[in-house]
């Protein structure tokens, strides 16, 4: 996996980032897990990830807030949201900022596989 793609996994819960973070090492991307926003924007992974997975309701910065501060500030990463607690209108703004997903949790794990793909695939950076 020296090579494979990094993909960003940030939850505050231990379960389910290891969870993702094995599904997606199955799959051949290599991982990193953060415990919050803060953590990951503070990292060099910051600028080294093809694609951003993140819980939206975390303690300090959500997920929300942390796409916000990418579109701002860069770099502009392909980012899926997990969450357990949906709301349309929560689901919708994420949407229309240009978030490649929105899956609620338990999620399916071809879901996310297949957007995950895409956003490696698509090298896009929006």
């Amino acid at each position: 996996m020296q090579n494979a793609p990094i993909v960003s996994i940030i939850d505050d819960d231990q379960d389910v980032r290891q969870a993702v973070q094995r599904l997606m090492r199955s799959r051949g991307f290599a991982t990193r897990t953060f415990a919050s926003a803060e953590e990951f924007l503070r990292s060099p992974s910051l600028h080294e990830t093809a694609c951003v997975i993140t819980d939206i309701q975390m303690p300090g910065m959500t997920g929300i807030d942390l796409h916000d501060v990418m579109l701002k500030q860069g770099p502009r990463l392909p980012v899926i949201f997990l969450t357990a607690f949906p709301d349309d209108r929560t689901e919708k703004r994420a949407l229309q900022a240009g978030a490649l997903g929105f899956l609620t949790k338990p999620f399916d794990a071809r879901t996310l596989v297949s957007l995950v793909d895409t956003a490696v695939q698509s090298g896009d950076r929006a």
